[in-house]
């Protein structure tokens, strides 16, 4: 294993996860490295146009560049090269932001968004990251996964909110309820007073490829809009999966088949 290589990923993922530009020193403490092995990897990222000085205080930020390689790779994925149409008819719909999501192990990653029109509207950002049992989006998605997938899972389920799913027995639960409704509900687990909706994504072989959802404060959900909501978000999935080719329906398999085959 190229350890240079790994602090200089490491590096990246430093500073590509930072509001402002990064001084040696604080990124010498945050990656527990010298710095002067700092300084020279800065060195030679912004010899390959990776980083680039900023300012007088001898700062460092990430260039585009490593956003144009990112954007080759998700122009790759159906899930986004498709999503737009779908996306745009549930934002018309319910005047919330929307969310596309894939599944990277247990994080939700969003691929793309709609902002809403409304002054007060819940924050997230695309490239951005958020527990899968926490959001309506990782819900959609975990509760048709494969079941091996929640291995190890119990340890990092904790409070972010009082809401927040922390038991295995709550999770599995709230899954079943996913598989049986065809949709997912966020009620404040991950941020307080943010509600979510979401649905899964099949493509063509009927596996769950991502999820498609909304979200927005608590008082624009309430239960009469919930049951609105859940219709539309299920539409713009049900459109979503068609332009990827999915006609069957769905494969009964993820934790809640289990769960059913076990009573």
């Amino acid at each position: 294993m190229d350890k240079a290589f790994i602090k200089g990923l490491r590096l990246i993922e430093a500073l590509a996860g930072s509001d402002a530009p990064r001084g040696v020193t604080e990124l010498a403490l945050e990656l527990q490295m010298t710095k002067s092995n700092v300084h020279r990897l800065l060195g030679t990222l912004q010899a390959q146009g990776y980083v680039r000085q900023t300012g007088a205080l001898g700062t460092y930020e990430l260039t585009p560049r490593l956003w144009e390689f990112g954007c080759r790779v998700m122009s790759r994925f159906d899930l986004t090269q498709f999503g737009r149409p779908a996306m745009q008819s549930l934002a018309e719909s319910t005047k919330e932001t929307v969310h596309l999501s894939i599944l990277d192990g247990l994080d939700v990653v969003y691929l793309d968004k709609i902002e809403s029109a409304h002054d007060v509207r819940a924050y997230t950002r695309v490239g951005g990251r958020a527990p899968a049992w926490c959001v309506a989006t990782g819900k959609a998605m975990l509760a048709f996964a494969p079941p091996e997938l929640l291995d190890g899972i119990e340890p990092r389920l904790h409070a972010y909110t009082p809401d927040s799913i922390v038991g295995m027995d709550e999770l599995q639960e709230a899954l079943l309820g996913v598989r049986r409704a065809g949709h997912a509900v966020n009620r404040g687990e991950w941020r307080a007073g943010v509600f979510g909706l979401a649905a899964p994504v099949f493509n063509g072989s009927g596996e769950v490829v991502g999820a498609i959802g909304i979200s927005g404060p608590a008082q624009r959900f309430g239960a009469m809009q919930l049951k609105r909501f859940a219709g539309c978000v299920r539409d713009a999935a049900d459109m979503l999966a068609q332009a990827l080719g999915q006609r069957a329906a769905p494969r009964p398999v993820g934790l809640a088949s289990v769960l059913r085959s076990a009573h």
